[in-house]
C-alpha cells in the first residue's frame, strides 16, 4: 500500500511539472510563457516565404513604378514642400509620438526602446500600394518611401540617441545598415524600371499596374499572415504594448493628414503623406530588435512590431474602406448634380434662342424681308 501510495504521488508530482513547465527546446522560460526557437520547418517555411514575398514584393514595386510619371517625380524633387512635410512626420511627429506613448502608459525602459525604435523607422513600402487605392499622388507617394529609406541612415541614429537617453544606452541599439541599404535597392531598382516601361510603353503599362496593385492587396495580407505563423509562439507580452499597438499607427494617419493640410497640401496628397506617416517598416524594426537585444528582454517586446503591422493593415484598410464609399456616393452625387445644372444651362440657352429665331422670321415675312437660310 505504501508503495502504491508513493507511485501515484511521484506521478502526480511529475504530471503537475510536465503541464506547468516549458519545452525543454525552448530558449525562453517564465512559467507557462515560452518563446520557442525557430525548428526546422519553420527555418524552411521562413526561407521559401522569403524568396516568394521578396520577389513579390519587387513586382508590386515595378508596377507601383509604372503608375509614376518621370516628370512629375523629378517633379516632387526639384520642388520638395510634399518630401519635407513627409520628412516633419516621419522624423518629427512619429519618434515624438512614440516617446509621449511610453510615457503615458509608463512601459518598462526595454519596451519604451522598442517603441522609439518603431517610430524611427522610414515609411514602408505597403503605403505605395494602399495609397494607388486611395488614389494617393503616387509620385509624391514612391518619393517620400525612398527619400525617407535615404534619410533613416542618418536620422534613426540622431531619434535614438535624443529619445532613449533615459533608458538605455543609444550606443546599445544595433542599426543594420546593410538591411536598410536591401531595402533601398529593392525599392529603388523595380520603381525605376517601372518609370522607364511607364515612358516607352504607357498602355502596357497601365495593364501591369492594375495586375500588381491586386498582387500588392494580396501581399499585405500575406505579410501578416506569415508574420503570425513564424511567431506563433512569442505572443505573450504586456497589455500596454497592445494599447499603444493600436493607437500608434492610428495617430501616425491622423497627425500626417492633420500637418500635410496645415502647411496646404491638396487633399490628394493629404492622403498620401497620412499613409506614408502611419505605415512603417516593421520588418527593419525587427531586425534591429533581434539584433540588438538578449534572448531575457525579447520576450518582453519582441512581438510589438508585428502587432503594430497588423493595426497599421487593419486601419488603412478601414480608410480605403471609408473612401471607396465617399468616392461611390458622395462624389458621384456631386458629379449628377453638376451635370444636372450643365444640361439645365443648356436647355435655358436653347430656350432663349428659340423665340429669337421665330420672332425673326415672323418680322420678316410681316415686312416682306428677305428671309436667309440660317432663319428658315
Amino acid at each position: 500500500m505504501q508503495t502504491g501510495f508513493l507511485s501515484q504521488q511521484f506521478n502526480a508530482v511529475f504530471l503537475a511539472e510536465n503541464f506547468t513547465a516549458c519545452p525543454a527546446n525552448a530558449t525562453i522560460c517564465d512559467g507557462t510563457s515560452c518563446v520557442l526557437p525557430e525548428d526546422t520547418f519553420n527555418q524552411t517555411l521562413s526561407v521559401v516565404l522569403s524568396t516568394v514575398l521578396t520577389i513579390m514584393l519587387a513586382l508590386v514595386m515595378f508596377s507601383m513604378g509604372c503608375n509614376v510619371e518621370l516628370k512629375n517625380f523629378l517633379g516632387h524633387l526639384k520642388r520638395p514642400w510634399g518630401i519635407f512635410v513627409g520628412f516633419l512626420c516621419q522624423f518629427g511627429i512619429m519618434p515624438l509620438t512614440a516617446f509621449l506613448l511610453s510615457l503615458a502608459f509608463n512601459v518598462l525602459p526595454i519596451q519604451a526602446v522598442v517603441v522609439m525604435i518603431m517610430g524611427c523607422c522610414p515609411g514602408g513600402t505597403a503605403s505605395n500600394v494602399i495609397a494607388y487605392w486611395v488614389d494617393g499622388d503616387m509620385d509624391l507617394s514612391i518619393s517620400m518611401t525612398t527619400c525617407s529609406t535615404v534619410f533613416a541612415m542618418g536620422m534613426m541614429p540622431l531619434c535614438l540617441f535624443i529619445y532613449t537617453k533615459m533608458w538605455t544606452d543609444s550606443n546599445a541599439i544595433v542599426l543594420p545598415y546593410d538591411s536598410i541599404g536591401i531595402s533601398l535597392v529593392s525599392l529603388i531598382v523595380p520603381v525605376s524600371f517601372g518609370i522607364f516601361v511607364n515612358y516607352r510603353w504607357p498602355t502596357k503599362a497601365k495593364i501591369i499596374l492594375k495586375v500588381g496593385s491586386i498582387v500588392g492587396a494580396v501581399l499585405i495580407v500575406l505579410i501578416a499572415v506569415v508574420g503570425g505563423i513564424l511567431y506563433k509562439g512569442s505572443w505573450v507580452i504586456t497589455p500596454k504594448l497592445w494599447i499603444i499597438g493600436t493607437i500608434f499607427p492610428a495617430a501616425g494617419y491622423t497627425l500626417g493628414f492633420f500637418l500635410a493640410r496645415v502647411a496646404g497640401l491638396s487633399w490628394q496628397r493629404c492622403r498620401t503623406v497620412s499613409l506614408e506617416t502611419g505605415f512603417q517598416n516593421t520588418q527593419l524594426c525587427s531586425t534591429i530588435v533581434q539584433l540588438s537585444f538578449t534572448p531575457e528582454q525579447l520576450e518582453l517586446m519582441f512581438t510589438f512590431p508585428l502587432i503594430y503591422s497588423i493595426f497599421q493593415l487593419l486601419f488603412a484598410l478601414i480608410l480605403l474602406g471609408g473612401y471607396r464609399l465617399y468616392k461611390r456616393h458622395c462624389m458621384k452625387t456631386n458629379t449628377d448634380v453638376e451635370k444636372t445644372n450643365t444640361d439645365v444651362e443648356k436647355t435655358n440657352k436653347d430656350i432663349e434662342k428659340t423665340p429669337e429665331k421665330e420672332d425673326s422670321k415672323s418680322s420678316a415675312k410681316v415686312n416682306g424681308g428677305f428671309v436667309s437660310d440660317t432663319m428658315k
